[in-house]
């Protein structure tokens, strides 16, 4: 038994397949099959189970994947923790987010400050961030719902309030707080399920006993504010968006419920190797976010929340 064929045995385990595993591993497929064929017979186990082409990880595989995770991942976490001990170069990151562009300002910051460091960004959805951390594929989760999971631990960026965004001419534009029940009819500009403002908005609506009129949804919610600007409905931002918006035609509102809020938490692994490139990152975006909580920061709004 040796890491390779233990990573092989990985790659199989994860897909139930030889020739995608194959694929992803860039090594041709017999070799692959005669892998696993000597690994299961050095155990005296079959670890999959096989009905024509198709593969299934039975139980004696499951059990001996969740060991064989926790060897290489120790192995690959060694190999970081080594390699940032003897300063062999300046590290490399990767960090998730449900979008990416509230960080923008934050990674270039990173990048000027720490060239060297390879910077990976990915945009996920919470369960995938979930699997990324689990898998070490991340260093980073930026979380605006829980991410909870054995070994995951937090850091609070920010707690901020959540608008009511409408278009410029809607009848509500004159009004600063609106109910949830009054804008229950109101078609809503959102994200698809999985996001955090999709997840607020069905939240807000559930405790009405209501479901939302989804006029649009998509995979970016950068894009909200310029569907509701043209007309197309309203919709939940960060209140912090809004000193960024001064030039698009929008009218802010207020809504009547304490639970309108969005919170952003910094995950990782607690049991991996902070490195210096991830332990440098983490300190500037808890000095990035906590700036920007400031009612002081430059192009503040009073009122923004």
């Amino acid at each position: 038994m040796d890491l390779l064929s233990l990573r092989y045995f990985r790659e199989v385990a994860r897909r139930e397949h030889i020739s995608r595993a194959a694929e992803e591993l860039r090594v041709a497929q017999p070799s692959v099959s005669r892998t696993i064929a000597r690994l299961e017979a050095e155990l005296g186990v079959r670890l999959f189970d096989r009905q024509g082409r198709a593969i299934r990880l039975n139980r004696h595989g499951a059990a001996f994947l969740a060991r064989v995770e926790r060897a290489l991942d120790e192995l690959d976490d060694a190999r970081r923790e080594m390699a940032d001990a003897a300063g062999l170069d300046d590290g490399s990151l990767a960090v998730a987010a449900e979008t990416l562009l509230p960080l923008t300002e934050l990674l270039a910051d990173f990048r000027a400050a720490h060239p060297g460091v390879t910077l990976r960004c990915l945009q996920s959805t919470p369960e995938v961030m979930r699997a990324q951390l689990r898998a070490r594929e991340v260093d980073f989760c930026f979380a605006s719902q829980p991410l909870s999971g054995p070994g995951l631990g937090a850091v609070r960026l920010l707690r901020e309030e959540v608008l009511l965004a409408v278009p410029a001419g809607h009848p509500l534009a004159v009004r600063e707080r609106v109910t949830v029940a009054e804008i229950a009819d109101e078609p809503f500009i959102t994200t698809r399920p999985g996001n955090w403002q999709r997840a607020l908005l069905e939240q807000l609506f559930t405790g009405i006993g209501r479901r939302p009129v989804i006029s649009c949804e998509g995979d970016e919610p950068g894009a909200t504010h310029f569907l509701i600007a043209a007309g197309l409905g309203i919709g939940l931002i960060p209140a912090l968006a809004r000193p960024e918006l001064p030039h698009v035609p929008l009218a802010w509102l207020h809504l009547d419920t304490p639970d309108c809020v969005r919170t952003l938490d910094l995950v990782r692994r607690e049991d991996s190797h902070l490195t210096t490139a991830a332990r440098r990152f983490r300190a500037m975006a808890v000095a990035h976010f906590a700036a920007r909580e400031r009612p002081d920061r430059p192009g503040a709004e009073t009122g923004a929340g």
